[in-house]
């Protein structure tokens, strides 16, 4: 990561939490749907992943997932 991004990085990690997420989302937004590289094609994948977002009770925060590595 350059060192404007890291500064940006940062920056950013001293945001509270809502004004972080706001600003995560808006950068998601920005991403393509299929970004080049990363084509998604295999149906049983998608489907998995599709249950995956949907299904959020009981899931895990990032917050504690980060904090065991």
């Amino acid at each position: 990561m350059g060192s404007e991004c890291e500064a940006i990085f940062e920056a950013a990690l001293k945001l509270p939490e809502n004004e972080l997420l706001s600003l995560v989302s808006r950068l998601l937004e920005t991403v393509p749907d299929e970004p080049a590289g990363l084509p998604v094609d295999d149906a049983d994948l998608i489907a998995e992943l599709d249950r995956r977002v949907s299904d959020r009770e009981g899931a895990t925060p990032w917050r504690e997932l980060r904090d065991q590595f």
